[in-house]
């Protein structure tokens, strides 16, 4: 076995054991102290109801989704040729937020509610998480189609999100405007980002989706490189530019999509992480695509555990998206102030 492949192999076995730890603080510590020996042994007791109900659920989405948007936000930045994009350049969190908005707005609480004739568990599931969804999915098709004359440059792509986010936004602001004070707060809840306690279902409906997603992102990762060279480069060595370029625009806003579906806008985790991982370890998409995946999980969840640890501060939840707003923000920042220090040297 090769030096760099030792290493890759280190670094992922880094990175997996920082996931885990993330994930076994994230179930172990909150804002109510447990015991994980009576979570494990003792099924009727307090401890294992917060664990198996409330912690563990909580945590396996913060990683699924964590590792979502890290690993697309790099996809995003290696196709780009931009380290500053992020996983909701692509116009995907416009599109999930308007049909979020629209479905709180109008008082749509499950799948039930929307269609009465249907049974089983499907009519449990949320509405708004529903209607994220099938917006993000319609958004992917106006992007993709819309730029679908342009599929040798990805600009074009950039430029259609773009546009369709602001359209987006606007149409959101003017629903809040005329939605009721009881339904703003929801609204306003859902757009800034939070976790919740989704059914044993619908994770595994997510950590499939995502499974999917982020293998079709690495078996693709060393095309990526190549197309980092410049097209005519990486179509002289048989990479198969246009097609490359949408099946990549494709799965990873397909990834977006079922990550924003679950927990609205949180923000910084695919711009930070797929960032920070570049700057130390390269630009290599082989690599970045599955430590990204394994960083953003552990950065949501210890996110998604500082909201927890904060309740008595503010005697109520934050969400999620804040917090990663403010470790994320002043972290960039200070990330964009060494990259501009280190390229005037």
């Amino acid at each position: 076995m090769g030096f760099r492949a030792s290493r890759a192999l280190a670094l992922l076995g880094g990175f997996l054991a920082l996931a885990f730890v993330s994930f076994a603080m994230a179930v172990r510590f909150g804002e109510q102290p447990i015991s994980l020996t009576a979570a494990l042994g003792e099924p009727a007791s307090s401890d294992a109801v917060i664990f198996w109900s409330l912690r563990l659920p909580r945590a396996l989405l913060a990683a699924i989704v964590g590792a979502g948007l890290a690993a697309s936000g790099t996809t995003l930045q290696g196709l780009l040729r931009n380290p500053l994009a992020d996983p909701f350049v692509l116009g995907v969190s416009g599109g999930a937020a308007l049909g979020a908005t629209v479905a709180i707005a109008v008082g749509l609480g499950t799948v039930g509610e929307v269609a009465p004739g249907l049974d089983g568990a499907l009519t449990r599931l949320s509405a708004p998480a529903l209607f994220a969804f099938l917006g993000a999915g319609a958004s992917i098709l106006f992007v993709l189609s819309a730029s679908r004359g342009a599929a040798r440059t990805p600009y074009a792509a950039l430029l259609t999100g773009v546009v369709f986010n602001s359209f987006a936004s606007a149409a959101i602001t003017l629903i809040k405007t005329l939605s009721e004070p009881n339904r703003l707060g929801e609204i306003l809840y859902w757009l800034v980002g939070s976790l919740g306690y989704e059914r044993g279902g619908t994770l595994v409906l997510s950590a499939l989706l995502q499974a999917g997603a982020l293998a079709a992102m690495w078996a693709l990762s060393g095309r990526l490189n190549l197309l980092s060279l410049g097209d005519d480069d990486a179509s002289s060595l048989g990479v198969p530019v246009a097609a490359t370029r949408r099946w990549l625009l494709l799965v990873s806003s397909v990834s977006v999509a079922g990550a924003v579906a679950l927990t609205g806008l949180i923000g910084f985790v695919g711009l930070i992480v797929p960032h920070l991982l570049r700057l130390v370890f390269g630009p290599d998409q082989r690599l970045l695509v599955p430590l990204s995946a394994l960083g953003g999980a552990a950065f949501l969840l210890l996110s998604d555990l500082l909201a927890r640890l904060a309740y008595p501060l503010f005697n109520q939840d934050l969400p999620v998206g804040v917090v990663t707003a403010l470790l994320g923000g002043p972290l960039f920042l200070v990330l964009l102030r060494r990259r501009v220090r280190l390229s005037t040297v």
